[in-house]
């Protein structure tokens, strides 16, 4: 016999829609890491001293190379219980490029491991794509899937308001991790945004995606010591971030060799392996990098430089003066 006998069939239909809404609503953001605990990390004037003398040496032998045009991060993560790390500007908002799609990245294989989406082998082409090759159509896919939202045409105010609160899934995700100062919750483009996307930027280059060298070192370093997910989890992401700076290429942007790596290859470190996510404009280059080295180093670097896309020097330039200074 059916309980509900006696009951319309329009409220139990909408009963039933109402239970499904609240649902959504309630598991609709990225869930934060069962245990989950803020990072060990301490500040020392050691190491943000070594920073420091690093940016002022490079910009002694660049005229028009401004401080103000770089920032830096940097943790230790030889003491597992405890990170130090040093900082040039590192509280700085600056446009990240592709270095954001380390924050999708890290938002997507969350969701993957809670089940709020699918498995799939297109998921998983996209998120390489995204990673690997440094694909804006993949990344512009993924960042579809983790919001529920998708580029199209302008939509009125009260239905751009829902469309623009899920795409901030990723910044309340960041939020409830304790990550401030920063901004994910846009596209990357080889050209430009189109209707909504531009409406989301309120036609003005506002609300553009903003991120800290602090923040991408933090992280990039939960990622390196599986705190941001699963071993198996963020395993998999190493291995998507993980490049082979010893096999030559021609592109002078590779990820490998055009960015932290072309310090590797220029001292000829051996043996040293690197994992990173670099990200480049037409005004902007930058690279978020760790690197394990054969003596015991274990370093998370973030250097964004901006208005030198060009200069292919300044941060293998900078990784190398902190390297040596490690090292003393």
């Amino acid at each position: 016999m059916d309980r509900f006998t006696g009951i319309p069939k329009v409220l139990l239909g909408l009963a039933l829609l109402c239970s499904i809404a609240a649902g959504q609503k309630a598991g609709g953001d990225i869930r934060v890491p069962k245990d989950y605990q803020a990072p060990p990390m301490t500040s020392t004037a050691t190491l943000t001293t070594i920073l420091s003398d690093a940016v002022r040496q490079i910009v002694a032998t660049k005229p028009d190379l401004k401080e103000s045009e770089i920032a830096v991060t940097l943790i230790d993560l030889r003491e597992t219980t405890k990170w130090q790390t040093g900082e040039f500007r590192g509280g700085e908002r600056i446009y990240p490029a592709s270095v954001v799609k380390l924050f999708y990245l890290a938002a997507i294989e969350r969701m993957l491991e809670d089940k709020q989406v699918p498995a799939s082998p297109e998921l998983e082409r996209g998120i390489r794509d995204m990673i690997v090759d440094s694909s804006n159509e993949a990344t512009q896919y993924i960042l579809d899937v983790i919001t529920g939202t998708s580029s199209g045409a302008e939509l009125p105010k009260k239905q751009f308001e829902k469309w623009q609160f899920k795409r901030n899934r990723v910044n309340r995700f960041l939020s409830s991790l304790g990550y401030t100062n920063i901004n994910a919750n846009q596209k990357t483009f080889c050209e430009d945004a189109y209707g909504i996307e531009q409406q989301s930027r309120n036609y003005k280059s506002e609300n553009r995606n903003a991120l800290t060298t602090n923040a991408v070192a933090r992280l990039m370093a939960e990622i390196v010591t599986g705190r941001i997910n699963t071993p198996e989890r963020t395993a998999s992401m190493m291995t998507l971030l993980s490049r082979d700076w010893s096999k030559a290429s021609s592109d002078t942007d590779n990820q490998a060799t055009g960015f932290t790596g072309r310090m590797l290859i220029a001292k000829n470190l051996t043996a040293t392996k690197l994992w990173s996510k670099a990200g480049w404009t037409s005004k902007a280059r930058h690279d978020a990098a760790y690197i394990e080295t054969p003596d015991g180093l274990k370093l998370v670097l973030v250097i964004f430089t901006e208005n030198h896309a060009n200069d292919r020097d300044i941060i293998p330039a900078i990784a190398a003066n902190i390297l040596e200074k490690l090292r003393d």
